[in-house]
């Protein structure tokens, strides 16, 4: 899931365009399991991340951001080796040592881009108005700026939640998050958003 060493969640992409303009994330689809009335007391966070320092970042932001709710997160690389990130049997045995009560694994799905069609705007120097002649002929002398195609792209990223006791599945989060040049920015905005949905579903507090 995380960064790219070169692209913001590069390769996590890790983190809504709102798909509008004016946003970073958008938050496409959230599924709680019904029966878990429990909050989480202690989450293993885990960055699918094949750029180390990518999956520090990430785990480290997320660990910082849930603490702040109220709710102890241990980043898996200070534990797990980046050797042993394919070894589900040392991260199994790691999660029950340290006592978390669920895991919470972010990895990035895919990538997409949207094109979105900005019309042109017309432009009429100051002051078109100001003399009978000028407002007369404004028409003829505006400046027309042409419309263009605009190109986004767009990380898709799952985030989901595990409960330990049984390796049930109990929250997940599917969201596409736009890719800017700032992949230390974009990872602290992506995570707020997840944070913020974890509030509203209520496995955190406020």
């Amino acid at each position: 899931m995380l960064l790219s060493p070169h692209k913001p969640f590069g390769l996590l992409l890790l983190v809504a365009a709102l798909i509008t303009s004016c946003a970073t994330t958008q938050v496409n689809a959230i599924w709680k399991d019904p029966s878990y009335q429990s909050r989480p007391a202690r989450i293993m966070v885990i960055g699918v991340a094949k750029n180390p320092l990518n999956r520090r970042l990430f785990e480290d932001e997320f660990a910082l951001q849930l603490k702040a709710r109220g709710t102890e997160a241990i980043a898996s690389y200070t534990v797990i080796p980046d050797r042993q990130q394919d070894d589900q049997a040392a991260i199994a045995a790691k999660v029950k040592e340290l006592g978390a009560d669920t895991v919470l694994i972010t990895r990035l799905v895919g990538k997409k881009t949207v094109q979105v069609y900005v019309p042109g705007t017309a432009y009429y120097p100051p002051p078109y108005y100001g003399t009978w002649p000028d407002y007369y002929g404004y028409g003829y002398r505006y400046i027309y700026s042409p419309g263009y195609i605009a190109e986004s792209e767009y990380a898709v990223i799952e985030t989901n939640l595990y409960e330990t006791k049984n390796d049930k599945l109990v929250w997940a989060t599917s969201s596409e998050t736009v890719i800017s040049d700032s992949d230390k920015s974009l990872i602290k905005s992506y995570i707020g958003i997840m944070v913020n949905t974890m509030v509203e579903q209520g496995l955190l507090g406020r």
